[in-house]
């Protein structure tokens, strides 16, 4: 499901993640190995499980995308900057790599994505009310509770 750019460049095609990022789809480097777990004899013959590397280093990126990238990306990320995610929920290599680059997409979309900062907003005086209306309820069936012991 990933977006790809009509607008192909010295024969590289071009994946739109946002508005204003592009990155060159021979920038990924994707091998293919043998996946793990269930499968049977397939698994063991067949190298469909991909493996994607792609180097952060060779986008330009606003610094708070920057922070937030590696915050999204985690463990996948390496020191070098190298972001590398394992894909092995098909059965194809073809369906793996697919899987692999649309979930690059989403991590480099939500990077890219500004939170909006917080407003400080102020409790309204009917609520303030509200409160403290409940709170003296409270209190009285508390204190009607306790028995009064007269020596």
């Amino acid at each position: 499901m990933s977006a790809v750019c009509p607008g192909i460049t010295n024969g590289a095609i071009m994946l739109r993640i946002s508005r204003d990022l592009v990155i060159d789809e021979d920038d990924i480097e994707i091998g293919f190995v043998r996946a793990s777990g269930p499968g049977g004899q397939n698994v063991n013959k067949v190298s469909t499980s991909a493996q994607l590397r792609f180097d952060t280093r060779k986008l330009t990126l606003p610094g708070d995308a920057t922070i937030r990238l590696a915050r999204i990306a985690g463990q996948r990320m390496t020191k070098d900057g190298v972001i590398v995610i394992h894909a092995q929920r098909f059965r194809t290599q073809e369906r793996n790599r697919q899987d692999a680059i649309d979930r690059l997409t989403e991590i480099l979309r939500e990077a890219m994505v500004r939170p909006t900062p917080r407003r400080a907003t102020r409790p309204t005086f009917a609520s303030k009310q509200r409160r403290l209306d409940g709170k003296k309820r409270r209190s009285d069936v508390k204190a009607g509770r306790g028995g009064r012991f007269d020596d």
